[in-house]
């Protein structure tokens, strides 16, 4: 029987001690190394060039995206799946655009995170439903756009769906804290996703955003709808 080779990389203890009791339970699956970061984990991936790495995205040092994104310079037979709490489009699309074979929530069942491990060492592509769901609306989105005669106010703003929600609550004057807490998300996300924004919309500060929201109709419509 053929045993699959992993390298488990996130920033915390428990977490890697988990899902290596959850992988080795089963007999075709063996975790050969951990990583505490994304550069830490490129040196074991280079050390002993396992068929999967298994990585969070926010870590220490260097991010699980861009560790996906330099494995090929590292070992060029692992493949990247990537086991993330952020269901946010952005990091789901920055992980795919990476190389991600795979991407999954932590809040996934077992029988599918070993369905994933499996489908991704034999080479195919794996993402849970909601993902799934995230990717066909942004090749939607993207299809859209190259219609002939389409020219809808979307590309200019290349706003992700959840940055549209954030920017909307903004917008009506929830503070970051709120707004942490109505998405179940922590502050600092809410922070990068406003800072992301404001860098895709070209203004410096909140009360220049704020600004133009009301000064720009197609934006606030756009934000409203």
């Amino acid at each position: 029987m053929e045993t699959i080779k992993v390298i488990l990389a996130d920033d915390h203890g428990v977490v890697r001690s988990g899902i290596r009791t959850l992988l080795e339970s089963e007999g075709d699956i063996s975790v050969i190394a951990e990583a505490s970061n994304g550069q830490e984990a490129l040196e074991k991936v280079e050390q002993f060039q396992p068929d999967l790495l298994v990585v969070d995205i926010r870590m220490p040092v260097l991010n699980g995206i861009e560790a996906t994104r330099r494995l090929p310079q590292y070992s060029t037979i692992t493949k990247a799946l990537v086991l993330s709490m952020h269901d946010d489009e952005e990091y789901i699309l920055q992980s795919i655009e990476s190389g991600a074979f795979g991407y999954l929530l932590k809040d996934t069942s077992k029988e599918e995170f070993l369905k994933a491990i499996r489908m991704v060492y034999h080479g195919e592509k794996y993402f849970s439903g909601e993902i799934s769901g995230i990717l066909v609306n942004n090749f939607m989105n993207f299809k859209r756009k190259e219609e002939p005669g389409v020219h809808a106010d979307v590309h200019t703003y290349e706003i992700t769906k959840r940055e549209k929600q954030i920017l909307r609550m903004l917008a009506d004057g929830i503070n970051n804290k709120e707004i942490a807490e109505n998405l179940n998300k922590s502050v600092r996300t809410i922070e990068t996703h406003r800072f992301n924004i404001m860098k895709k919309l070209k203004v410096n500060n909140v009360v220049e955003l704020l600004k133009k929201v009301e000064d720009d109709r197609s934006l606030k419509e756009y934000i409203y709808n």
